[in-house]
């Protein structure tokens, strides 16, 4: 196991500038998640930190080595893939033992440290078979477990369940964070998935656009986002973005909706972006007049287009409600979890 450094980093191809001087550290033993749109720069990193992509500018330590120069052989890292790169002529086992041959192992220190990995991702079974016998799932941890064999200090994945339906990300999601547990061994992994990386990461990097725009815990993320890009992207169903101005009477959108607002001080006339997260809005006698666009009931809970004024907004209400498109119901909504944002910095307004 090893601590990850990334010191300024930055990738350019030409003119085109990649990453934007990246800085990360990362503890020995931490899962770490890089999550952000696609074509953020986070894959392109997590290949620098294998030493498949070369660097531009800054520093990978990896422990207390500087990485940027050694082979990706050198690195003492294993990063399992989106496409599981399984050998097809070679039994599972064997795609497994792979590494271990290419270091010249006997072959008792092979089946020990094959059967240790087997074992514990519950692969014993499947040892003789070939990956066209295997499941989408059986395939991916096949690749976990070939990058398990090499026993490395940092465990690297890029999207490795991108290919699996909604019920095996589900079961990987939960072995995967399984395996960290029992391990104890530095992760960092790449998705663009951010339930993913709410569920199973110690801290996650929010990207775009090759730069960081915003590091923490995901609960820390989740409830105080650094702008309104983490705020959109941390949180399924997203959080509502509502346009409008501060008045004497609170909040105030161009068609007259008036919703309350938790800014001391006077703001009156200044131009603010009011965020409210669907769970966070309730059905209220008392509430916000809301026109009902959609239902979609989802057995434990009910997710809700409603219109005020001019803009569709979502509402998750935890549980079954009697309502159709068309109704007018009242919304209330946890004034304390509002959040406030810059219309154009895109800023959180503390409050």
């Amino acid at each position: 196991m090893a601590s990850v450094a990334i010191d300024g980093v930055k990738k350019s191809y030409g003119a085109a500038n990649i990453l934007h001087g990246i800085d990360i550290d990362i503890a020995d033993g931490e899962f770490v998640t890089l999550v952000g749109p696609s074509g953020c720069g986070k894959s392109t990193l997590l290949r620098m930190i294998a030493g498949l992509e070369g660097i531009s500018g800054g520093a990978i330590r990896i422990g207390d080595r500087v990485v940027n120069d050694l082979a990706p052989k050198d690195r003492d890292v294993a990063m399992v893939f989106q496409s599981y790169a399984l050998y097809p002529h070679m039994t599972v086992y064997e795609n497994m033992a792979f590494s271990m041959k290419l270091r010249n192992a006997s072959a008792a220190e092979t089946k020990e440290a094959v059967d240790r990995a087997a074992r514990i991702l519950g692969l014993e079974p499947l040892l003789q078979r070939q990956p066209k016998q295997l499941s989408g799932g059986q395939r991916q941890r096949v690749a976990m477990g070939r990058a398990l064999v090499r026993n490395p200090k940092v465990f690297l994945f890029d999207e490795p369940l991108s290919n699996l339906d909604a019920k095996l990300r589900v079961q990987m999601r939960a072995e995967i964070k399984a395996l960290h547990l029992r391990l104890g061994t530095t992760i960092v992994y790449v998705t663009h998935d951010q339930v993913e990386a709410m569920t199973m990461a110690d801290r996650i990097v929010v990207m775009q656009d090759g730069r960081i725009e915003q590091v923490g815990r995901p609960l820390d993320l989740y409830d105080n986002p650094a702008n309104r890009f983490v705020a959109s992207f941390i949180g399924s169903p997203s959080m509502n973005f509502i346009e409008g101005k501060a008045g004497a009477d609170g909040f105030e959108t161009p068609t007259g909706v008036r919703l309350p607002l938790p800014l001391a001080g006077d703001n009156s006339g200044r131009s603010i972006t009011y965020g409210i997260r669907p769970e966070h809005l309730r059905l209220d006698n008392v509430g916000i007049p809301a026109r009902v666009v959609l239902v979609e009931p989802m057995g434990s809970e009910t997710q809700v287009i409603a219109r005020i004024g001019e803009q569709d907004i979502s509402c998750l209400f935890r549980e079954r409600v009697a309502i159709a498109p068309g109704d007018t119901i009242q919304l209330g909504l946890a004034l304390d979890q509002v959040r406030l944002f810059d219309p154009e910095s895109g800023k959180a307004i503390k409050h």
